[in-house]
C-alpha cells in the first residue's frame, strides 16, 4: 500500500490532498497530527449517509478492503468508522460475519417510534417552557425554509429532495433545541437517524399513500407558538404514527422484497 502521508516542515505526517479529495471532503488547515482522525469522522460521514439514505441497505454486508479501496483510505481508518457506526447503532458486527448495515424489522419500527415520541415529545414539552423569543423565530423560520422546498423530485415521488431532508431535520431539531438538555437532544438524534432509514425505505416502495406533510409540520408548529404544549406534542405524536403508518402499509406492499421491513 502506498504511503499516503507527506512530511511537511514540522516533522509531523500531514495528510496527501489526494486522500482527502477522493472521498470528495476537504478540511480546514489545523493541527497535522489531527488529520488521520479527521479522515476517519470523513469516511464515517460518508458511510453514516448512505445508510441513513439507503443506498447501504438493511442488512448489505461492508467490506473493509472494498470500502478502504472506495474511499482510497487505510483498512484502520474504514474500520474505525465502521467501529463508531455500531455505537450509533447503524451497523452491527460479528466476530464471524464481519460488519453489516443493521437490519430493520416491524418490531424495530415500533419500538423506535414509541420511543422517539417520548424522548422528542418531552424534549418538546421543555422548550415550549423554556424556550424565548429568539427560538419562536428560530421555529418559524426553520419551518418556512423547509415549505419552501419540494417534499420529493418533481420527476422521481419515490426519492426525497435532497434539500427538503436537510431542511427537515433542522426543523425537527430546531423544535427541541431549547430544552436545556444535552442527554435528551443526544439521544433524540440516535432515534431521528433511526426513524430516517424507515421513512426513506417507505417512499422508495409505496408513494400511493399520500400525506400532507407541510400540514402535519404547520400543526406542530402552531401549537409551538401558541406555547400549547399538550397540542404541539399531540400533533408530533400523530406526526411520527403517521410516518410508522405508512412503513408499515409499505411493507405490506412489498412482503416480497428480500429488504423488507
Amino acid at each position: 500500500m502506498k504511503n499516503r502521508f507527506s512530511i511537511d516542515g514540522s516533522g509531523l505526517p500531514r495528510q496527501c490532498p489526494r486522500t482527502m479529495s477522493s472521498i470528495g471532503l476537504s478540511f480546514e488547515d489545523g493541527l497535522a497530527d489531527e488529520r488521520p482522525r479527521s479522515l476517519t469522522s470523513a469516511v464515517q460521514g460518508r458511510l453514516r449517509a448512505d445508510i441513513l439514505s439507503t443506498r447501504l441497505p438493511p442488512g448489505q454486508k461492508l467490506h473493509i478492503a472494498g470500502l478502504a479501496k472506495q474511499f482510497s483510505v487505510s483498512l484502520a481508518a474504514v474500520r474505525e468508522a465502521l467501529s463508531r457506526l455500531v455505537a450509533d447503532g447503524l451497523v452491527q458486527a460479528s466476530d464471524q460475519r464481519g460488519f453489516r448495515v443493521s437490519p430493520v424489522s416491524p418490531a424495530d419500527l415500533r419500538d423506535v417510534t414509541q420511543t422517539r415520541t417520548d424522548i422528542e415529545g418531552l424534549a418538546l414539552r421543555r422548550s415550549i417552557e423554556r424556550g424565548d423569543a429568539a427560538w419562536l423565530a428560530a421555529v418559524e423560520k426553520s419551518f418556512s425554509a423547509l415549505c419552501a422546498v419540494p417534499y420529493t423530485y418533481p420527476d422521481d415521488p419515490t426519492h426525497h429532495y435532497e434539500e427538503w431532508v436537510v431542511r427537515h431535520r433542522v426543523f425537527h431539531r430546531t423544535l427541541v433545541s431549547a430544552c436545556g438538555s444535552q442527554w435528551l437532544l443526544g439521544f433524540r438524534d440516535v432515534l431521528h437517524e433511526q426513524s430516517e432509514r424507515y421513512r426513506r425505505l417507505a417512499i422508495r416502495r409505496n408513494n400511493k399513500n399520500a400525506r400532507n406533510v407541510e400540514a402535519e409540520h404547520g400543526a406542530i408548529v402552531r401549537a409551538t407558538l401558541k406555547r400549547d404544549a399538550d397540542a404541539a406534542v399531540a400533533a408530533l405524536s400523530k406526526h411520527f404514527a403517521t410516518t410508522m403508518r405508512l412503513v408499515e402499509l409499505a411493507n405490506s406492499d412489498t412482503s416480497g422484497s428480500s429488504s423488507a421491513v
